[in-house]
């Protein structure tokens, strides 16, 4: 989190803010001016506080509020929207005794907040989140240290209700890290090796961790993460632009059944100028480039070198050996050819 607020409306609040301060020095801390002691440390405010709520609401990461559960319900409910956007929201009691995850507990990461603040002050962590207070898996959570996305959240209470209520829940895995998950699985959880056991298999719903497009048949009781885990190796001319290399790239990932979802990043040699058109792609994609000397190219054993390629770039082998290097992996998309002036190659990274 990059943005993160305090605000104190009492003495005693805002003296534990201040402690705070020095524990969390990026953050800061807001308190009615009424109570300023020309401590620069605090943004003293003369608005009333239902107004500087809402401000701080809207312009943070997370807000910790020094004041009673029921008064900051109040003052923020009008202005929630959803647990994607929203920040989170931590409220502490005058005395410290007690940090309440009041909002956004998982994808907003109030419930860690919650944690970290409450070993500082030594209080008592209130979370009452159900996959917290059960100790499994938080079904919303699952990869995001990882920036894994997940494909369709709109299964994911329901998956979450299968979790929390020990209902057979299978696992399938077939890219990304394999540690999302430490310790014991859940009793209810079982994870099978292939995605045909898995959905021969008796169980409720399923968590599916795949850079392949998924069966709809699965998809109605599945929640679908996208490790990124795919690297797309280039081999283009100076002048191949945005446009065909997108067609190439949607082309390969319809027919071999990959979601672009999954794409870490684009690989190539390395030019004496950069390709704009693969700039542009990458960029409008928010995705890297990684650049490969054609001497680090030319050392990768292929299965589709060209002569061709070797007379004008040095190597023989552009996509398929920039994949396979980056990857670290195995080619998951052989050489596609788009004459005149592109080949694509896929490569998973091993994790």
């Amino acid at each position: 989190m990059e943005r993160i607020a305090i605000l104190a409306i009492t003495k005693n609040g805002i003296k534990i803010a201040k402690e705070l301060k020095e524990k969390f020095s990026s953050w800061e801390v807001f308190a009615p001016y009424k109570f300023s002691d020309d401590d620069n440390n605090v943004n003293w405010y003369t608005d009333s506080t239902s107004t500087k709520i809402v401000e701080l609401f809207k312009s943070n990461d997370a807000l910790v509020c020094l004041f009673s559960l029921g008064a900051v319900v109040r003052l923020i409910s009008p202005h929630l929207k959803d647990k994607k956007t929203d920040p989170a929201v931590i409220v502490i009691d005058d005395k410290a005794q007690f940090v309440i995850s009041t909002l956004s507990g998982h994808l907003g990461g109030a419930n860690q907040l919650t944690t970290n603040i409450a070993d500082q002050l030594n209080a008592m962590p209130i979370i009452t989140t159900a996959a917290d207070v059960n100790k499994t898996i938080a079904v919303d959570l699952v990869g995001k240290d990882f920036g894994w996305e997940i494909d369709d959240d709109s299964n994911v209470t329901k998956i979450s209700a299968f979790m929390v209520n020990e209902e057979k829940i299978g696992v399938y895995q077939n890219c990304g890290r394999k540690d999302w998950w430490t310790g014991k699985l859940p009793p209810n959880v079982t994870i099978y090796p292939t995605i045909n056991e898995l959905k021969n298999s008796d169980s409720k719903g399923y968590l599916i961790v795949t850079d392949q497009i998924v069966d709809n048949i699965l998809l109605e009781n599945a929640v679908v993460y996208r490790p990124p885990s795919l690297v797309v190796g280039v081999g283009l001319h100076w002048d191949t632009t945005k446009e065909t290399i997108k067609d190439g790239l949607m082309s390969c990932v319809t027919k071999f059944k990959l979601s672009e979802k999954s794409i870490a990043r684009f690989v190539s040699i390395k030019k004496e100028k950069d390709v704009v058109g693969l700039v542009e792609l990458a960029k409008e994609m928010s995705k890297s480039i990684q650049y490969f000397e054609k001497e680090e190219l030319a050392s990768i054993s292929t299965p589709n070198p060209s002569n061709t390629v070797q007379t004008f770039e040095g190597t023989p082998s552009v996509s398929e050996a920039a994949a396979i290097k980056s990857s670290e992996g195995e080619l998951v998309v052989e050489k596609q050819k788009f004459p005149p002036n592109l080949t694509i190659a896929i490569g998973r990274i091993q994790n």
